[in-house]
């Protein structure tokens, strides 16, 4: 996997990669969106729906100051192609995005995370380590999976 963090320096409002996955789109898709995988890579999600308006919350171990919840709402949910959700933590209220373009050694993964504050600079530089870390989990798990759905 080719990791591009294309956030530039004076960037303070949204974090933004690029990945160049040697796996289909169709299965680069399930792991973004199937409860199971996402506790693997990311964190164990609750009620999951892929509908537009749809609520869910992804749980880490709390911490200090957090219940280790993170509020979410689908916004955008396209099959294979783009899934776009709220990302809500405290007073952080941020979106994250992610695209999906097919591409002929696999697949082109965008992620975006926008709407940080300017106060938030701790925030965005704590996210932006945690889309890293994350995103090596992602690789990881998308090479150990099948591609096909049928044989999870």
């Amino acid at each position: 996997m080719t990791r591009i963090d294309t956030t530039t320096q004076s960037q303070t409002e949204s974090i933004s990669f690029e990945f160049d996955l040697p796996h289909r789109p169709e299965k680069v898709w399930r792991a973004l969106t199937d409860p199971s995988l996402l506790a693997e890579w990311l964190l164990p999600v609750v009620g999951l729906a892929l509908e537009p308006g749809a609520q869910f919350v992804f749980r880490a171990p709390p911490h200090p100051g957090w219940d280790g919840s993170v509020h979410c709402r689908i916004l955008e949910s396209e099959a294979h192609r783009k899934l776009s959700y709220t990302w809500v933590v405290g007073d952080i209220d941020t979106v994250v995005t992610f695209t999906l373009m097919p591409a002929a050694s696999g697949t082109r993964l965008s992620l975006v995370q926008s709407g940080f504050k300017s106060t938030q600079k701790r925030n965005f530089n704590g996210a932006r380590y945690g889309w890293k870390m994350m995103a090596g989990n992602l690789e990881d798990l998308l090479a150990r999976i099948p591609e096909s759905a049928g044989t999870i």
